[in-house]
């Protein structure tokens, strides 16, 4: 069945260069092509689309009302907006309403690939109860700004770290917390970091980046703390999977690719807990209270409340944004490995077995289903000889007792 796809822009030029553009895409979208918000939505209410992408300056109502109005009615509608440098206004009204940002001008290849992304994602998640939770969620991270400025800037040969450093130092409070995180004794660095540039090139720009989403990420919803849920704990575990992951990478010599893939991957592996506690609080209470009373695994006692748990709903978010396949794979699959069709060694494996030597490090551990390795998939994949190697090599300095 063909995906129905509406862009939306003002003038007629663009319109006409979209369809000239995607015309090769006739075979896999029913795509229409429409001129206002007003046209949108009424077109919608005729018959819905799985994907809207609009401009965001348009006369009368603007790419952000538009796409306010399309997640209040179609919140099942994927929704992607084009905006250019001038629209940093809008595009702050519209963080709750967007899926995914696409900077102007923006290319045919670069269309193509983010639409058939999230349509992929979309097939991807059997249970409908993703797409509904995720697709009705008020509060979404967004990706930060210096996160992109980053990514332009590293596609520029020219760049240098020193670069790299002035983007993070533009923010003063990421800054703050980036020298807290590179100086803790999870990069058992052997001198204090005194700026961005100089721990880029201590731990490389690919980690630099990947702080750099993660902070943003946990310090929109700072105010969890005070709501009973554990952001600090969660955030520090997140800190030590990703640097387990890192490590157990590199033991298994991989490139820095798939070192820097297991790092964000571990980061930002239980987003999706934050994800539910802010947007459905009274419910997360309730899961809390099966694991911490009762017992419970948190993704049963999850999938008892929501349908679906925190692996599914943060992995289909980080795909909306646009990460590698492996990191969003990592995420969305790092309690049932088993379910991936790669029969070799990646991301997923290594936050898989990050996550569980985490939680059994802890001292109030007790076994649960989806604190345990998944013995089958570590053997399809001819690796689970090396468990108790990795358990010894992917310890952090500050589980070993000291910062080296």
């Amino acid at each position: 069945m063909k995906k129905r796809i509406l862009f939306v822009d003002d003038d007629p030029l663009v319109l006409g260069a979209l369809q000239r553009m995607l015309h090769g895409m006739r075979q896999e979208w029913d795509m229409e092509f429409l001129g206002s918000g007003t046209l949108a939505l009424e077109r919608m209410g005729l018959a819905p689309f799985d994907v809207v992408v609009t401009d965001m300056r348009m006369p009368g109502m603007n790419g952000a009302e538009l796409l306010e109005e399309v997640m209040r009615r179609y919140p099942k509608t994927i929704r992607i907006v084009l905006s250019g440098h001038t629209d940093k206004e809008l595009i702050l009204k519209c963080v709750n309403s967007t899926h995914q940002y696409l900077s102007k001008p923006c290319d045919s290849r670069t269309i193509k690939a983010t639409v058939q992304r999230v349509c992929a994602l979309q097939d991807a998640v059997e249970n409908e109860r993703v797409n509904h939770l995720v697709a009705q969620m008020g509060r979404l991270p967004s990706l930060p700004s210096i996160y992109a400025q980053i990514v332009e800037e590293l596609n520029d040969p020219s760049s240098t770290i020193e670069e790299i450093g002035q983007i993070v130092n533009q923010d003063i409070a990421m800054t703050a917390q980036f020298l807290k995180l590179v100086n803790s004794a999870y990069f058992g660095l052997s001198h204090t970091v005194t700026s961005p540039a100089e721990a880029a090139m201590y731990l490389g720009i690919d980690t630099i980046k990947s702080l750099v989403l993660s902070i943003h990420t946990f310090s929109q919803f700072d105010d969890l703390n005070g709501r009973g849920f554990k952001l600090d704990a969660l955030m520090h575990h997140s800190l030590r999977t990703a640097g387990r992951a890192g490590r157990i990478a590199k033991f298994e010599r991989s490139n820095s690719r798939v070192v820097n893939e297991c790092f964000i991957g571990g980061m930002l592996h239980d987003i999706g807990k934050l994800l539910l506690a802010a947007n459905f609080p009274k419910d997360y209470e309730e899961v809390t209270r099966l694991v911490e009373e009762v017992g419970f695994a948190s993704c049963v006692a999850e999938k008892q409340l929501f349908g679906v748990n925190h692996a599914g709903v943060g992995g289909y978010l980080l795909g909306l944004w646009g990460l590698p396949l492996p990191v969003v794979e990592a995420i969305s699959l790092h309690h049932s490995p088993h379910d991936s069709a790669d029969p070799a060694f990646g991301a997923l494996t290594a936050v898989h077995a990050a996550n569980v030597f985490e939680h059994e490090s802890m001292p109030d551990f007790s076994p649960t289903a989806d604190h345990v390795l998944d013995g089958p998939y570590l053997a399809r994949l001819g690796l689970a000889h090396r468990v108790k190697e990795w358990r010894q090599n992917g310890q952090t300095t500050e589980t070993k007792g000291g910062r080296s």
